[in-house]
């Protein structure tokens, strides 16, 4: 069966993005309302199976210097197709991601996936600063 990429957002199956964000390991639990907003500020890609949402992936950006990908989910009956490998190729070739000096994202386990697509460790990590909500720290700190 044929899966279709998409980044028509009339075609973002809401219910089912927020359902497979609240259980993931980075976001679980989060309201609706906030994956609502963040769709809304980001650059998303939809794969489809027939009519039936089955991945889904953001792209944070200005479309001029840096991006950050976030939100790489594929759906359990699709998974080691090689999806997420083609979500994520799909924004790296696509023309509004062209000449960006830099793309960054986390995972705790697509370490392979993202490196057979140029990731790679933080080549200054020490330059690299974040600020987190309050609570954060320590939540990140205790987690598996």
């Amino acid at each position: 069966m044929t899966i279709i990429l998409s980044d028509d957002a009339s075609r973002l199956q809401i219910d089912r993005i927020h359902g497979w964000l609240a259980s993931s390991y980075w976001s679980p639990g989060i309201e609706r309302a906030l994956v609502e907003r963040a769709i809304a500020g980001s650059h998303c890609l939809g794969a489809y199976r027939d009519d039936e949402q089955v991945a889904f992936a953001r792209m944070i950006t200005d479309h001029a210097t840096f991006a950050w990908l976030a939100d790489v989910w594929v759906e359990e009956s699709v998974r080691g197709q090689g999806l997420g490998r083609r979500m994520v190729g799909w924004f790296l070739d696509h023309p509004l991601f062209a000449g960006l000096r830099r793309i960054g994202l986390v995972t705790a386990d697509a370490h392979g996936v993202y490196a057979g697509l140029g990731f790679h460790p933080l080549v200054r990590a020490d330059r690299y600063m974040e600020r987190l909500a309050p609570g954060l720290a320590d939540q990140l700190r205790t987690a598996p």
